[in-house]
């Protein structure tokens, strides 16, 4: 059987027809040392067709599509017009040997063509590669590397989907940090409590929290200057008058040494380095929480911003956190624990990271692994929806997290909680809703300038039909009018010919048709005014 190379370098797709070779009795090592040499490679492989990529754009799209293991219509086209035709209903007395098996088999599968990849066709098309600028002429080294390079650089700038505002590696860091710094704000406060305690010790029993009291060893300073006046200041520091007059009282009882002004400067430097700590830890809490709502929403609506940014960074990125299903993201963070059971046997952890959630904590002992399978599987769906999901709304972590909530009460009081169907339909309705509702928003927002200039278009209509109608009656009355007239002279007229015929009875014949005459003018005229009125 014949074998046909498909190669894809990054100037254009080549084939190549490998008739010298034959696979049996051929080892990997004889065929990978005896490829090496060009005179004995070029005899055995021959170029059959090559094609050229039409642009930069068209060889970063014929790229994609190969790691993604589609075959393209202009591949199909090339290894159409330079294979062999099959007759059909007839095997094909050839093979083509691909690199990537993914694209072999979907060629099989669009066209017919028999592919195969293995490790003598890969050796093959390693020799390919490397001799590929001298099998076809108008090609140069320079412009072949030029090619790979381009290619190389837009491929990758490619896969790296970079979006600013979600992007999890700034969680993941902020995270740790955070970690780092709840350690160092709380072994600096034990710190600046031990040093500040040796001269004023009862100013520990009276404030707990470590940053008022550093708020507080930084003000005081010398206990000895305390006084009266400085309650005022100390209540509004504390937020207490209670504790601010017995921190003044205790000052004034101290059993602690005196410290020299350079020891109270260092402590108040130290005081002041803690509190900036603390601070700096809060604005980064709150930074955490909008990233968080930005590249995972529906994650934490359902289970909060440190518990989800906790389950993204152990996990790596939140798209190795969707690929994990549910039974992996229960046991998340209790590694050692799990693989310490099946090496000695024993039960496996329930929970992980997710035991850090308020639900958990909730639930009862006997129901607490139940809880966690349910959580975790929840999890698992709105990371999903967080990362393959173009838009961004935390609908679905609402709607799940009121899952787990009737879970919990099915669980203590025996409620039975809706079913999924539903519940997930009533978010799909709810998405869809808001998605409206802003769509809705900008063509009000576009549509209001039309409507306006409609309006006025509209209105200045208005004003001329009212125009038009009120002139029209005007003349209609006008024309009734002189209707009226015409009439009320027809009448006088056909009154007054009968007199006249009377009157004229003794006239002479001669002076009959003058008379006659003279009337049919006088009509005349006056058919002609009325038809002129008209």
């Amino acid at each position: 059987m014949a074998l046909h190379l498909l190669f894809e370098s990054a100037s254009g797709y080549a084939l190549f027809h490998a008739h010298g070779i034959d696979e049996i009795g051929q080892s990997v090592d004889a065929v990978r040392s005896s490829v090496l040499d060009i005179k004995r490679f070029s005899k055995a492989v021959k170029l059959v067709g090559f094609t050229p990529f039409a642009s930069a754009v068209d060889a970063l799209n014929q790229c994609n599509a190969i790691s993604e293991g589609i075959m393209t219509d202009e591949l199909r086209n090339f290894l159409e017009l330079n294979l062999p035709k099959v007759k059909e209903g007839k095997k094909a007395k050839f093979s083509v040997g691909v690199v990537e098996p993914k694209v072999g088999s979907h060629i099989t599968e669009a066209t017919g063509i028999p592919c195969q990849s293995n490790e003598y066709v890969q050796e093959l098309l390693r020799a390919v590669r490397l001799h590929f600028d001298q099998f076809i002429d108008q090609l140069k080294p320079a412009d072949l590397e030029k090619a790979q390079l381009g290619l190389g650089h837009s491929y990758s700038r490619a896969k790296v989907k970079f979006n600013v505002n979600r992007v999890d590696n700034m969680v993941i860091q902020a995270i740790f940090l955070l970690d780092t710094l709840d350690k160092d704000v709380n072994s600096f406060s034990m710190r600046v409590r031990e040093w500040y305690g040796w001269h004023f010790p009862e100013l520990v029993k009276i404030v707990n929290d470590n940053y008022l009291y550093a708020k507080l060893a930084k003000f005081v300073v010398n206990k000895s200057d305390l006084s009266e006046k400085d309650i005022p200041a100390l209540a509004d520091l504390i937020g207490d008058e209670d504790k601010a007059k017995e921190i003044v009282e205790a000052a004034k009882a101290s059993m602690g040494q005196d410290l020299s002004p350079v020891d109270l400067i260092n402590v108040q430097q130290f005081a002041q380095r803690v509190m900036n700590l603390s601070e700096y830890r809060k604005n980064l809490y709150e930074y955490l929480v909008t990233k968080m709502n930005d590249i995972a929403p529906n994650l934490t609506s359902l289970i909060g911003e440190m518990v989800g940014a906790r389950l993204i960074s152990h996990a790596g990125s939140l798209s190795n956190l969707a690929k994990c299903p549910a039974s992996t993201l229960q046991i998340l963070g209790a590694e050692k624990a799990l693989f310490r059971a099946l090496k000695t046997r024993g039960n496996t952890p329930k929970y992980g990271l997710i035991f850090h959630s308020s639900f958990i904590g909730r639930a009862s002992t006997k129901n607490k692994g139940r809880m966690a399978r349910y959580l975790a599987n929840k999890c698992s769906i709105a990371s999903r929806i967080d990362c393959y999901s173009d838009l961004s709304s935390s609908i679905f972590g609402q709607k799940l997290r009121e899952q787990v909530e009737e879970r919990l009460d099915f669980y203590d009081k025996g409620v039975a909680p809706r079913k999924n169907l539903d519940v997930m339909k009533a978010a799909i309705e709810g998405m869809t809703s808001a998605v409206s509702e802003n769509g809705d928003d900008k063509e009000n927002g576009d549509a209001s300038v039309k409507k306006s200039k409609k309006k006025k278009s509209k209105t200045e209509a208005m004003d001329v039909d009212n125009g038009a109608a009120e002139a029209e009656p005007e003349t209609e009355k006008k024309k009734k009018k002189k209707k009226h007239k015409l009439e009320d002279v027809e009448m006088a007229e056909q009154e007054e010919t009968p007199k006249k015929k009377k009157k004229n009875r003794d006239v002479s014949e001669d002076a009959e048709p003058k008379t006659g005459g003279t009337e049919g003018k006088k009509k005349k005229k006056k058919k002609s005014k009325t038809d002129e009125d008209e």
